[in-house]
């Protein structure tokens, strides 16, 4: 990495690295810039550099600093990547424009119902629990068929699937597994990798990739 670069060159010439190696187009690879628990000053210099896509973890702290930022710069997307409360869903669907979290059948039903009132169609990313870990958010691996059919009954416009696999493991193998879910599912787009993996997320069919510590530093 050369040193007089900023992170988002170097988290670029990543995505640029892998997609060649894979045979890839980088320009088919969202990057979404992770800004959670940082604030407006934090964010700006990034926008100011050409970065357009941003996500976040709670409604509430996006309602906090997001309105703003969207009004002095119109062309931002910003995606939900964190868990979602039903409660939540007419406000997520009022700010946000893109959901990656979408994991049981009550939150496909709430959401239906705030995009059919909001006269918003946001595309959906199905999470689904691909280490089958307890305390994450997905729906399980054998439920998939059944939430998309709901999810489609709802009018939900999924585009994609989107995991975290466990932490301290290999990545590859439920990358590869999550693509071949999608594929199954006829289903094209892939959420998948993060700040430390997301080269071999790019190489295993990531089309949108979720980078938050690389871009900003380490969380205090």
């Amino acid at each position: 990495m050369d040193h007089a670069s900023t992170p988002l060159e170097a988290v670029e010439a990543g995505i640029a690295r892998a997609a060649k190696i894979a045979g890839r187009n980088a320009e088919d690879i969202t990057l979404i810039a992770i800004s959670k628990t940082h604030d407006a000053g934090t964010i700006v210099p990034l926008i100011e550099q050409g970065q357009r896509v941003f996500g976040e973890n709670r409604v509430q702290e996006a309602q906090g600093k997001w309105p703003a930022l969207k009004e002095r710069f119109p062309d931002i997307e910003l995606h939900l990547v964190g868990q979602l409360q039903s409660n939540k869903a007419e406000d997520a669907v009022e700010l946000f424009d893109c959901i990656h979290s979408v994991d049981r059948p009550s939150l496909v039903t709430a959401l239906g119902k705030a995009m059919d009132k909001a006269g918003r169609k946001l595309p959906c990313f199905i999470q689904v629990n691909i280490g089958e870990e307890d305390q994450k958010g997905g729906c399980a691996i054998a439920d998939l068929p059944a939430l998309l059919e709901q999810a489609s009954e709802a009018g939900l416009p999924v585009v994609g699937l989107m995991c975290v696999p466990p932490a301290e493991i290999e990545p590859a193998p439920f990358f590869a597994f999550l693509a071949k879910l999608a594929a199954d599912n006829g289903l094209d787009q892939l959420s998948m990798g993060m700040s430390g993996d997301y080269e071999t997320a790019i190489m295993l069919g990531a089309t949108h990739v979720r980078v938050g510590s690389a871009l900003f530093g380490a969380r205090s």
